[in-house]
């Protein structure tokens, strides 16, 4: 039998090759970036009708509507309560490693920083207001997966509410899901390419310089978001008995290729299915993932709390006045209510980072703060990027546990010759080809 690798495989054989190309011909990494937009695009088509569509079908299918509001108290707490832990343990990582001491902050990439200025942070009421789109047509065009959602459980309340004239919708809705689950896999097929352009362009870009400046701050990401992976998620998969294996199996192609676009919507359709093949319902997985986009991005979370500590430790040795630890909980906590304003802002992170920077800072620190981390910012882009992609999915599985919903039995069948079976028995010819090609 001939051998075919998975597609994680393809993925990282691109990531790999991507990277010797960027390295060894600089300009080849410049000249390929397009393929890489080519499947960034692609992604994009599928995000607004694979949503609408699935989010559709799992309410206005399921009857009983206060289920819901139930499902969205659940998920915003869970939110809440991993979000705030991974404020704390960037706080403790920082404090712990203080990579910050010893960085001069010198002006620079001035233009940088005064474009990322000209936005600013939703506040919580604006974020609230953001949600409900004056046009659907231009929330899909935009992508914005916050007002999709909110569009979408209207619309579904609708469907189910005018009863027997709805169904031939709901039909429409559920041959759709179909198709764009189908057309995400033919998109998935262009994913070692497009990645392994991403990584070519990052390197011939900035060279290899980029994985040594600023190195101290970029491990201390990394072992942030290390803790954060074993500890945070361990527990909840640990308390909630959920299949360590096969959730690894499940998210790590999703994973990796938001890792290699630091892009988490180019994850989105592969993590959904992805979600809906490990045993949890499809109205759950279409409503919790894409809320999460705007609501629980953890390793982004992280991230701010690192940056912002790291940039007041650089400032130290330039105004001579010391962030006490009194002060990194307000400043913490002024991140646990900004960030929640991240959705749908250019360079989201930088823009609350900044933000919170010229509270706490003086004398203008804080943009030259920002300038320094730029350099690096897309290196650590790819880890934040990754975890908030991957506690997404795992707050999927959340909410289903909690709703009493998840199926521990297909999750267990994940990734093997019997899930094949068993959607070829179900009817989902899509799902059962995205079986075998694993």
């Amino acid at each position: 039998m001939k051998y075919r690798p998975s597609l994680t495989t393809q993925i990282m054989l691109g990531l790999v090759v991507g990277g010797f190309v960027g390295w060894l011909r600089p300009d080849w990494g410049n000249s390929v970036y397009f393929l890489r937009d080519i499947f960034l695009n692609l992604i994009k088509s599928v995000i607004a009708p694979l949503v609408f569509s699935t989010l559709v079908v799992g309410i206005a299918g399921g009857g009983d509507l206060r289920k819901v509001g139930r499902m969205g108290v659940k998920a915003l707490i869970y939110f809440e309560i991993v979000t705030t832990a991974a404020l704390f343990i960037g706080l403790a990582v920082v404090n712990f490693t203080k990579p910050g001491v010893g960085v001069v902050l010198a002006a620079s990439n001035t233009g940088i920083i005064q474009k990322i200025g000209q936005t600013h942070p939703k506040t919580l009421i604006e974020t609230i207001v953001h949600a409900f789109p004056a046009s659907v047509v231009e929330a899909m065009v935009q992508g914005d997966v916050l007002q999709i959602v909110a569009f979408a459980v209207l619309f579904a309340m609708a469907v189910s509410a005018v009863g027997e004239k709805g169904k031939p919708i709901l039909r429409a809705m559920e041959s759709l899901s179909q198709v764009m689950f189908k057309f995400t896999n033919y998109v998935m097929m262009f994913a070692p390419i497009g990645v392994g352009a991403a990584m070519a362009h990052t390197i011939g870009s900035q060279g290899l310089g980029v994985l040594t400046h600023l190195g101290n701050l970029i491990l201390s990401l990394y072992l942030g978001l290390t803790l954060f992976v074993v500890f945070v998620f361990g527990t909840v998969i640990l308390l909630l008995r959920i299949p360590l294996r096969q959730f690894v199996r499940a998210v790590r192609e999703p994973a990796a290729i938001a890792f290699a676009t630091t892009s988490s919507e180019s994850a989105l359709p592969k993590a959904m299915e992805a979600m809906e093949r490990f045993g949890v319902p499809r109205r759950i997985v279409a409503f919790v993932m894409p809320t999460g986009y705007s609501f629980n991005l953890d390793g982004s979370t992280l991230y701010l709390a690192l940056a912002a500590v790291f940039v007041a430790q650089a400032a130290e040795g330039t105004t001579g006045q010391h962030l006490g630890f009194g002060q990194q909980i307000v400043m913490m906590l002024t991140l646990m209510i900004s960030s929640k304003g991240v959705a749908a802002v250019p360079r989201a992170s930088l823009v609350i980072l900044l933000a919170t920077l010229n509270t706490f800072l003086p004398d203008g620190l804080g943009p030259i703060g920002v300038a320094v981390i730029f350099g690096v910012d897309e290196l650590m882009d790819m880890g934040r990027t990754c975890v908030n992609l991957i506690g997404n999915c795992l707050a999927t599985v959340v909410v289903g546990r909690w709703e009493g919903e998840f199926d521990e039995k297909r999750a267990r069948l994940f990734g093997t010759a019997e899930e094949a079976r068993l959607h070829r028995a179900e009817g989902d010819p899509a799902f059962a080809e995205a079986t075998v090609q694993r």
